[in-house]
């Protein structure tokens, strides 16, 4: 490995770490990067959990220095997510990059609907929801999301959002903590699943995380000092690059290889 190679690695991860923090779909930088490095799309996805688990231990570490977690709520949200994910880390293990694509074009048209159906749904917290104790359908909801985040983990951050805003009643900052943390629960055991199955390689999944790590500690420090409005943005433009990858119109694996 060449020391331009590290350098576009640790840049990409804080990049990734930034966006997934914020929001979702970072891994399909990632992704791609570790794909155009040689990794076969089966061990790319599982050298991307181990940036996935140092990103939200990273962020999840922040947001709880600055008192995000109130209740054990994000806890029981977690436990559903987790059983999930280990059932789609075990299916996982052969996925293929159009598998993927196909789970980010879904993903990012809900998204966007999401968005700009009420926005105003987005930034405010729904006190009396958040009081209520757990329903069967919002412990399904999660394992279906958790489910998708071990099997693919691209995107999964929105699914998220949109669980944690519109199903259980957080506001977009809150959301956006207890989405981290559910991933960090989930992507431990997500990660021995392809540990296991050999599917991982340690060298890049390290120095991806190096990046990765950083970036989350960033935008989890801004997402608490500037709120909902601009973790809103963040999403809208993650999105929007994310289609624009989809529909061919702009491709990152292209763009890497311009630094390597």
């Amino acid at each position: 490995m060449s020391v331009t190679e590290i350098i576009v690695i640790v840049i990409a991860g804080i990049f990734v770490g930034f966006i997934n923090t914020l929001s979702g779909g970072g891994s399909v930088i990632s992704l791609s990067l570790l794909i155009l490095l040689g990794l076969p799309a089966g061990i790319a996805n599982g050298t991307n959990r181990i940036s996935i688990f140092f990103q939200t231990l990273s962020s999840v570490g922040n947001f709880t220095r600055q008192k995000m977690f109130d209740n054990l709520r994000p806890v029981y949200l977690a436990i559903p997510a987790t059983i999930g994910a280990i059932l789609g880390a075990v299916l996982a293990v052969d996925v293929n990059s159009r598998v993927i694509e196909i789970a980010m074009a879904v993903s990012m048209v809900l998204m966007l609907g999401f968005l700009f159906y009420k926005p105003d749904k987005w930034l405010k917290e729904k006190p009396a929801r958040l009081l209520q104790p757990l329903k069967w359908w919002q412990f399904l909801i999660f394992f279906l999301v958790g489910f998708y985040g071990g099997f693919i983990q691209v995107g999964v951050g929105y699914f998220l959002l949109m669980a944690l805003v519109l199903g259980v009643g957080y506001d977009l900052v809150k959301a956006n903590a207890v989405k981290n943390l559910i991933v960090f629960f989930y992507a431990i055991f997500a990660l021995l699943v392809f540990i296991i199955d050999g599917k991982v390689n340690y060298l890049y999944g390290f120095i991806l995380s190096a990046g990765s790590m950083i970036g989350a500690l960033i935008a989890s420090h801004l997402a608490v000092k500037k709120g909902a409005g601009f973790i809103r943005a963040v999403i809208l433009v993650s999105v929007l690059l994310t289609i624009l990858q989809i529909s061919g119109l702009i491709n990152f694996t292209e763009l890497l290889k311009l630094f390597l």
